[in-house]
């Protein structure tokens, strides 16, 4: 079971996450959607595709663009579609 915590509260766990260049990627099903806030952030891969960001807000503080997902990722990266990974003081554990 892997397990995404930040600001003190457990934001997503799965037992059915990929692991894609050491960041655990979970099922948008996994994360507590109350968490998320869209946001205006995009970066690209090359061989992923082009991202989109979550901001996320926990006990009134928040964590600007800490979540990101590919809405259409490549070929190459299938596996990660509707899964969300998470950075910026997020901790991970598996």
């Amino acid at each position: 079971m892997a397990t995404a915590k930040w600001n003190g509260k457990i934001i997503a766990d799965s037992d059915d996450t990929v692991v894609v260049e050491g960041n655990h990627y979970f099922p948008r099903d996994a994360v507590n959607a109350e968490c998320l806030t869209d946001s205006d952030m995009t970066s690209h891969c090359p061989w992923k595709g082009d991202a989109s960001y979550h901001s996320l807000t926990v006990a009134g503080k928040v964590n600007p663009d800490a979540a990101w997902y590919y809405p259409e990722p490549k070929d190459a990266a299938a596996e990660i579609k509707n899964r969300i990974a998470f950075w910026k003081g997020v901790e991970i554990s598996a």
